[in-house]
């Protein structure tokens, strides 16, 4: 099973509308979506490792244009942005989070955009807190930048080494990938 998955992840990753979907995904996991498009940057800069930076490019233009949709949310649709934020578990920290963002906020958005955190959380709480807008818009595309070009170097430098490394022990890659994405959940659900 793990193999037809893995197989049907690297036929979507070759596909003519991979590059589309793959700009969709990151444009809404900036607003609203819960899937990262790392899940499929990986996979497609794996499979032709010459667009590796167009892919980031991409992946980055998206989720910029992503991160307005949920700063406009935030700031003007304030009651969506708090239904978003209540089902990420994040409402309740609402208060130490606003203080967090008056003292720290281009830090936290540098950071935060950095990780797996889910960049929705940022964009909406920067739209509520009504977070400088030209300095956001900086900063997302700095931090989005960084991480989605990062992805492409490594992968596209050590790619066919992990490749391989991937594909010899699939069933073990697999768990430890879950592993990490609880580990992500958990902590975006506790941090």
């Amino acid at each position: 099973m793990l193999r037809k998955l893995y197989d049907w992840v690297f036929s979507l990753a070759r596909s003519k509308h991979a590059t589309p979907a793959m700009a969709v995904v990151s444009f809404t996991e900036s607003s609203f979506f819960p899937i990262p498009p790392d899940v499929m940057l990986g996979p497609m800069v794996l499979a032709r490792p010459d667009r590796a930076y167009y892919y980031a490019t991409v992946c980055t233009v998206a989720s910029v244009l992503g991160a307005i949709l949920g700063y406009a949310i935030g700031y003007f649709l304030t009651d969506v942005g708090m239904m978003i934020l209540t089902w990420l578990g994040k409402a309740d920290t609402f208060e130490a989070s606003k203080a967090l963002f008056q003292e720290h906020g281009a830090w936290v958005i540098l950071i935060k955009g950095l990780t797996p955190i889910p960049f929705k959380l940022i964009t909406i709480a920067s739209g509520i807190f009504q977070f400088n807008f030209a300095l956001f818009l900086a900063l997302c595309a700095v931090t989005r930048a960084g991480r989605f070009f990062l992805v492409a170097f490594v992968l596209k430098r050590f790619g066919p080494v992990v490749l391989e490394m991937v594909e010899k022990r699939l069933a073990l890659w697999t768990f430890i990938g879950l592993g990490i994405l609880i580990a992500a959940f958990l902590a975006v659900k506790f941090i």
